[in-house]
């Protein structure tokens, strides 16, 4: 447990966000210090306000972005900053300029996570305006363009540090999508054992799934848009390859999603004969682990002793399976690990491959992704007006959200002027942070913030008591900035942990009565949480369940799509083709969608989480969809498969039909039923045919003493049985779905 924990302190030290922290904190120092150096220490106060507010938008992505998203994040936080103090003398003028701009800043999130902290930044502008003391046109006009220089200050010094210290975000993100892919090899063994705990277990799995779909796309925004723009290094190209080996990790994954009914019928009594693919499971999940903390470490990658030992011993367990239950009844089974045993074998190529890409292998793959394809993977976000203005709509989330913190912040302010407040902008402050447009993310924010609060207002005071010395108070100071900016993403309790000691210590350093800060400090992040959290549940609340229909006909649709492309690629055998990667990556981000949805209803408060169990069922049945598809795909890619079959035709336009049905039903179209129920039955029959066929075939090999299978039939066996079951299970799991979205649709109309 020691060993874990000082792991992942150094992990922390060494990793980007630290770094990130370390680079705001001497942003922020290097004008402070330099300003009171040249006597000129009246002006360094607004620069690092100015560095401290813009700071926010500098997240992992694009150079473009960053430097965009950061110029934009300038001009609103002046231009609020400006508009605020000229207004501050004018109760009356504030009262309703608070709202406006809180609204009209607040809409900038319809553009995203990078635009949701623009939005962010100018919020924060518009309550620390409030509280700054700037009387004539002058001084206002002079704090407004230190402010944007602060900001200008801080986009030129981290592109300068980024120049020396290059593609720390990359290595952050990637190291974390290692951890991710681990964790989830990991949970996948136990599932194929652990048999009554596989709903918590898959519950887990489609978190993880979205986290690794999240990170997915950072990176494809990171190396593929940076990789277009101006070409790639030998460092660029090292990234990609890690990243593309992931992407197929992943994606072997979810196409290998096991029918555990079938595993539990076979090897119930004989659960020996699953451990040595289960242990495979574990052994890459850790080597994964271990390979992303090789990334941040930079030291030496993990031999390959235990991936090959594992293989190994999973390679002679399907043996021993047959040698105790003896063909022709053991067929079933040991097509079943030899299907796993395949896929771990590609699973255990790709980790092979990123240990040699790490390694600096010459022999490593070479990159064939070509600009023109790379382009084709990135999820653009569109950022023209016309977003805006479609989100001004009580349809709209973000409308809502906007229409919600927009009379929580006039709240706040006017509970502050009432009661006269002291530094009642904490109390605005305290809401534009926690208040968010989910009530479940809002009330853990809200949990975390206020225990943040007090833990480091208790560890302030303790310091306060020991020594009154100003230099430990900076010393403090400055360590608290860091630390807080590091971990605000990470584990935002800790995070408001420092941000409370940072706020605490400067004010310690203003006023030597720092305990009454203290006390109002408390009190005000109580009354901001409360005020967000009643404003989350009361007003035009965005209950999950309500926007779960659109989400799920976006996944239909998708799968829809990628079916068809599955179809073609059966039919054109042309395994390395854009119109295949492409509706399997949108196909994969929807049902990511689905469950990050799905995970945010179980966050909402128990009387909103409506038909829960059957939305858990049709989120399951989309996800083990999705990998059914994702399995013939990957069969048809890695085998050689027979000519074209008039019945793989007939059952993918009845699974269409069944998807077609079930999208009408959640857009409320008219439904028209095309399925063929008597060609359906006839394309089966003559599948199962041609599967036992092929059994009875390799029974008489068996009763004239051939023991080992020729690879031609063996190939033709799995064939059989693969595509034969996955067509099978895909035709009922698509008929199970087109009933659960009849009772859905019923249920919510």
């Amino acid at each position: 447990m020691i060993k874990d924990n000082l792991k992942s302190i150094e992990l922390f030290f060494k990793g980007s966000h630290f770094y990130r922290g370390i680079i705001l904190t001497t942003s922020i120092l290097i004008p402070l210090i330099l300003f009171y150096a040249i006597d000129l220490f009246i002006y360094a106060p607004s620069i690092a306000i100015g560095v401290f507010l813009n700071a926010p938008s500098d997240v992992p992505g694009s150079l473009r972005r960053k430097i965009n998203g950061t110029l934009l994040s300038i001009i609103i936080t002046a231009l609020t900053t400006c508009v605020i103090l000229f207004a501050k003398p004018y109760l009356y003028v504030l009262v309703f300029l608070i709202p406006i701009l809180t609204f009209l800043i607040s809409l900038i999130s319809a553009y995203g996570f990078r635009g949701s902290l623009i939005a962010f930044s100018g919020l924060l502008a518009m309550v620390i305006a409030l509280g700054i003391t700037k009387e004539t046109p002058t001084q206002i006009f002079t704090h407004t363009i230190l402010i944007a220089c602060g900001g200008l200050w801080y986009l030129l010094y981290t592109l300068f540090v980024n120049r020396i210290i290059p593609k720390k975000d990359e290595d952050q993100v990637l190291s974390k999508t290692l951890l991710l892919t681990g964790k989830y090899l990991k949970i996948r063994a136990k599932l194929i054992t652990k048999k009554n705990n596989r709903t918590e277990l898959q519950k887990e799995l489609f978190l993880l799934q979205s986290q690794i779909t999240e990170n997915h796309e950072t990176l494809r925004e990171m190396l593929l848009t940076e990789r277009k723009r101006s070409g790639r290094s030998h460092f660029d190209e090292k990234r990609l390859l890690i990243f593309i080996s992931l992407v197929d990790i992943f994606e072997l994954a979810l196409a290998n999603n096991l029918d555990y009914t079938k595993i539990d019928s076979h090897f119930s009594e004989r659960k020996q004969h699953l451990k040595p693919f289960k242990n495979l499971n574990v052994v890459m999940g850790n080597h994964l682990i271990m390979l992303s903390e090789s990334i941040i470490k930079g030291n030496k990658i993990p031999t390959k002793d235990k991936l090959l030992k594992a293989l190994k011993k999973a390679s002679k367990g399907i043996k021993h399976y047959v040698d105790d239950v003896q063909l022709p009844k053991a067929r079933e089974g040991a097509m079943m690990l030899h299907n796993l045993y395949d896929y771990q074998e590609k699973l255990l190529y790709e980790i092979r491959s990123i240990r040699r890409v790490m390694a600096n292998v010459k022999s490593a793959s070479s990159l064939k992704l070509q600009d023109t394809e790379a382009v084709q993977f990135i999820t653009h976000q569109e950022y023209s007006t016309s977003i805006f203005f479609e989100n001004i709509s009580f349809k709209s989330p973000i409308f809502r959200h906007s229409l919600r913190l927009m009379i929580s912040m006039l709240v706040a302010f006017i509970f502050g002027e009432v009661f006269e407040i002291r530094n009642a902008y904490w109390i605005m402050l305290t809401v534009i942070v926690i208040m968010r447009p989910n009530y479940g993310l809002t009330k853990e924010r809200t949990k975390n913030r206020i225990l943040g609060t007090l833990i480091g207002a208790a560890f302030a005071i303790a310091i306060i008591m020991l020594t009154t010395n100003t230099i430990v108070y900076a010393v403090l100071a400055a360590l608290s900035l860091t630390f807080a900016f590091s971990l605000i993403q990470q584990n935002y309790r800790v995070g408001a942990t420092f941000i409370t000691t940072y706020i605490i210590f400067v004010y310690a350093l203003l006023d030597p009565n720092a305990m009454t800060v203290i006390k109002f400090r408390v009190f005000d992040t109580i009354i901001g949480a409360t005020i967000s959290l009643c404003a989350t549940y009361f007003l035009w609340p965005n209950w999950e369940y309500k926007n779960l229909n659109d989400v799920m006909q976006s996944v239909i649709k998708n799968s829809t799509i990628y079916l068809l492309a599955t179809q073609n690629l059966f039919h054109s055998k042309n395994t390395d083709t854009i119109e295949y990667k492409v509706p399997r990556k949108e196909a994969f981000l929807a049902v990511g969608n689905l469950n990050a949805a799905f995970q945010r209803m179980t966050q909402d408060p128990k009387s909103k989480q409506i038909e829960l169990d059957l939305i858990y069922k049709i989120v399951t049945l989309n996800h083990t969809f999705l990998a059914a598809i994702a399995s013939l795909g990957s069969f048809i890619q890695h085998h050689k498969t027979t000519e074209d079959s008039e019945q793989f035709d007939i059952f993918i336009n009845f699974i269409k039909n069944n998807l077609d049905y079930t999208y009408a039903l959640l857009h409320k179209d008219e439904l028209v039923s095309l399925n063929n129920e008597s060609d359906i039955s006839v394309a089966e029959d003559k599948l199962l045919l041609n599967f036992e066929k092929l059994s009875k075939k390799r029974n008489k090999e068996i009763e004239k003493g051939i023991t080992v299978i020729d690879k031609g039939l063996l190939n033709d066996l799995q064939e059989a049985h693969l595509i034969y079951n996955q067509l099978l299970w895909l035709k009922g799991l698509s008929e199970n779905l087109k009933k659960s979205t009849q009772k859905y649709v019923k249920t919510f109309n």
